[in-house]
């Protein structure tokens, strides 16, 4: 998958879930779903994976 597919479905997966879910929830929620539809979508993903600063 090339930067700009990724990037789509990144971005695609993210509107839907605020979408769907409208705004007022706390963050977890909407990490929670990202997560879900992101795997869904194909994609290895992994949550709060710490990076070095």
């Amino acid at each position: 998958m090339i930067e700009n597919e990724l990037s789509k479905t990144i971005i695609g997966c993210a509107i839907e879930v605020h979408t769907q879910l409208g705004t007022g929830l706390l963050e977890p929620a909407y990490q929670e779903c990202l997560y879900y539809d992101l795997k869904q979508s194909g994609l290895k993903v992994q949550k709060e994976k710490p990076m070095p600063i």
